[in-house]
């Protein structure tokens, strides 16, 4: 049967009457409440001879689309001698509304899988994941990762860019696009993931294709007035943006590269985090969102020709058949719609919806989103 609302509540309330405790490693801890030193032990210590986490305290609840949480652990002597981490950080949907949002269109698995699959093979800047595990039944999920905090600096949508920074950004996704560039779809890593139209026609299903509407005409006052009079056909250039995009070649997108989702390591160079909509797709898709969303309006206009053409420098050096600028700028032009949809969906959600995004990121990511469509006529590229 094919997931549904009613079928994933009756499935969590299962769970919560069942409240397993979380003991061996393929357990997944229905609340971080319930996460006890053994299974911890299992997960962290496996292959350490006599070393055991003695003692688990957690962090401030940080509850957004997912439920993230940092644990704080002990460790007994022999642990202590080895150097093992005194802080985690952990992301779960163990709500029922993050399994609602997240796993019912595949992004929970997705991000799962990224990083038991693709992660260890790709020679980019992105969280070290320690542990992670989907149930494909319950829907739960969690992942713990390295605790970057103190080491890293995330990102919000008023983070101040550069031209090295956003080449930076140019370089990640060069290397991750070129890795797995025109592989065949059926064998793994690729096998795993789902394809970027699969994920669109499942998240318009869920409310965005009537939320991506109503939140286009919420941000009137951030969107170009020639555009926003041309409000009747931006869906109706999104869908064709999606149809476009499933015939071009696919690779591994990571597919919501907003600038929130980027953060800066300690030697200055960019990374890319929360990859749960990880899907198989066409480079257009994060080229055309991270650099709409992560340049001002003003540097976006300066500088995006010259990074395509660093992009496309580097996609060629790691392998990728050469791509002319002409192509790659159609390419950079049709996808901005798909990127709009993610954030005119995210600020249009029913008043009774909880709060995917604060709308001041969602406002802020609309309005150069909106001036890039408007000054590349967009609209116009499908002709």
């Amino acid at each position: 049967m094919d997931a549904n609302y009613e079928m994933l509540k009756a499935r969590y309330e299962e769970e919560l009457r069942l409240h397993p405790v979380p003991l061996e490693a393929d357990d997944i801890p229905i609340t971080y409440e319930s996460i006890t030193p053994q299974w911890l032990t299992k997960i962290l210590c496996a292959g350490q001879a006599g070393v055991q986490v003695t003692k688990c305290t957690l962090g401030p609840r940080d509850e957004g689309t997912s439920s993230r949480r940092r644990l704080h652990l002990e460790y007994n002597a022999a642990g202590q001698s080895v150097g093992l981490p005194a802080t985690v950080f952990c992301k779960s949907t163990q709500s029922i509304k993050s399994r609602f949002q997240l796993a019912l269109n595949g992004f929970a698995e997705g991000e799962v899988l990224f990083y038991q699959h693709l992660c260890p093979h790709l020679d980019i800047e992105a969280p070290q994941c320690l542990y992670a595990n989907f149930n494909g039944h319950t829907y739960n999920s969690i992942i713990l990762m390295k605790d970057m905090a103190g080491s890293a600096t995330f990102c919000g949508h008023a983070q101040p860019m550069n031209l090295e920074r956003a080449q930076s950004q140019m370089r990640l996704l060069a290397t991750l696009h070129a890795k797995y560039y025109g592989a065949a779809a059926g064998s793994p890593p690729l096998s795993y993931l789902r394809t970027w139209d699969y994920t669109f026609t499942a998240t318009a299903d869920n409310g965005f294709a009537e939320a991506c509407p109503r939140g286009f005409d919420m941000a009137e006052h951030v969107i170009p007035p020639r555009l926003f009079r041309r409000a009747a056909e931006i869906w109706p250039a999104t869908l064709a943006s999606v149809e476009r995009h499933k015939r071009l070649p696919h690779s591994v997108v990571h597919s919501d590269v907003h600038l929130k989702n980027w953060y800066i390591n300690a030697a200055g160079d960019m990374g890319l985090n929360d990859w749960q909509c990880v899907c198989r797709g066409h480079w257009g898709r994060d080229l055309s969102y991270a650099l709409s969303t992560a340049l001002t309006i003003e540097d976006r206009r300066r500088w995006e020709r010259d990074l395509l053409r660093y992009y496309l420098e580097h996609l060629h050096a790691a392998g990728v058949p050469p791509i002319s600028f002409d192509e790659a700028w159609s390419h950079y032009r049709q996808q901005l719609f798909g990127a709009l949809a993610w954030w005119t969906g995210t600020l249009g959600q029913p008043p009774n919806a909880p709060e995917m995004q604060p709308r001041d990121s969602s406002l802020e990511f609309i309005g150069r989103m909106a001036t890039a469509i408007d000054d590349l006529d967009a609209l116009g590229s499908f002709a």
